[in-house]
C-alpha cells in the first residue's frame, strides 16, 4: 500500500508501482484535468507539479513520487484559477484549450521559481509544452501578466 499526497489529500493506493501517475490521476482518482496526449513525455499536456516542479505524469511511475506533494490543475485554489482564467482570456492564450492544464502548471512552476521571468526563462521553462494551435506568443504574454499580478506563495488548497 503506497501513500500519495495529491492536492493536499493523502491517498492510500494498492497499485502497481510502475503505473504512470497520469493513469492513477485519471483512472483511479477521476482527475481528468491532466491530459493524455503523446504518452512519451514530449508534449507537456500531462504536466503536474511534484513538490512545485513540473513533471510529465505520463512517464512518471508512482514509485518515483511516493512521499512527494503532487499538485494537479484541480488542486489549485479557486481564486488562483479565476486569476489564471482571467489572464488567459484577456491575452487570448487559449484556443482549443487541450494543452492548457499543462501550460498553466509549467507556467506556475516557473513563476514560483522566478517571480519575474525573462523571455529566456519563459522559453526554457515552456519549451517542453507543445500547443497545436501555435499561440506561443499569447501564452508568453499570459505568463508575463500572471507574474505581474503575482501568485500566492502557497498555491495549494488545504
Amino acid at each position: 500500500m503506497d501513500k500519495l499526497t495529491v492536492n493536499n489529500k493523502i491517498i492510500n493506493m494498492d497499485i502497481d508501482p510502475d503505473t504512470p501517475l497520469l493513469w492513477v490521476l485519471r483512472d483511479n482518482l477521476g482527475m481528468t484535468g491532466t491530459k493524455y496526449a503523446c504518452g512519451k513525455g514530449l508534449c507537456g499536456a500531462c504536466t503536474v507539479l511534484i513538490d512545485n516542479k513540473p513533471i510529465r505524469s505520463c512517464i512518471t511511475p508512482i514509485k518515483n513520487i511516493i512521499n512527494k506533494r503532487i499538485t494537479t490543475i484541480e488542486g489549485l485554489p479557486e481564486n488562483l484559477l479565476q486569476t489564471i482564467e482571467q489572464v488567459w482570456t484577456e491575452t487570448g492564450a487559449s484556443e482549443c484549450g487541450y494543452c492548457q492544464p499543462g501550460q498553466v502548471m509549467s507556467a506556475l512552476a516557473l513563476i514560483i521559481e522566478k517571480p519575474r521571468p525573462t523571455d529566456v526563462d519563459i522559453d526554457t521553462a515552456m519549451s517542453g509544452n507543445l500547443c497545436r494551435c501555435g499561440i506561443y506568443q499569447r501564452i508568453r504574454k499570459a505568463i508575463y501578466q500572471l507574474a505581474a499580478v503575482g501568485i500566492p506563495e502557497n498555491i495549494h488548497n488545504g
